[in-house]
């Protein structure tokens, strides 16, 4: 069997709910089909670069599947039929990643701190030290 990655974006207004009975969907068509979905990764709802059909954000949804060709063009086939499901992309991959994605892991990172994360404050401006003291100068 093939290793694959398979993305998918949902309409903006489903609940969490909705969104995690699709991929309950999904994952059993592939285990019908002769494969099996070994991690799934939900993205969450996040700002698409460009409208599509009319929304503004999505719910990413990412599964990695070890099935044969004929589930994923099952799969595709579904997704393209369902009002639900917004786009869609399969990409055949060698081995399947272990452990999060580089989205979880680049938002694990970004929660830790620094300058924008929670917890983290910016270090003051150079301009706004700068101001008080020339301020008071001219005075």
């Amino acid at each position: 069997m093939s290793f694959y990655e398979h993305v998918f974006l949902v309409r903006q207004d489903l609940t969490p709910a909705q969104v995690e009975g699709l991929v309950d969907q999904f994952k059993e068509l592939i285990g019908n089909n002769g494969g099996s979905v070994e991690k799934v990764e939900n993205w969450g709802l996040r700002t698409l670069a460009y409208k599509i059909r009319k929304n503004r954000k999505a719910h990413y949804v990412l599964m990695n599947l070890d099935c044969p060709p004929a589930a994923v063009q099952e799969l595709e086939r579904i997704e393209r039929l369902s009002d639900d499901v917004i786009r869609h992309m399969t990409i055949r991959v060698d081995e399947l990643e272990e452990g999060p994605s580089a989205m979880m892991r680049a938002r694990e990172e970004r929660g830790r701190g620094g300058f924008r994360g929670r917890g983290g404050s910016r270090p003051p401006r150079r301009d706004a030290e700068r101001k008080p003291a020339e301020k008071k100068e001219a005075e």
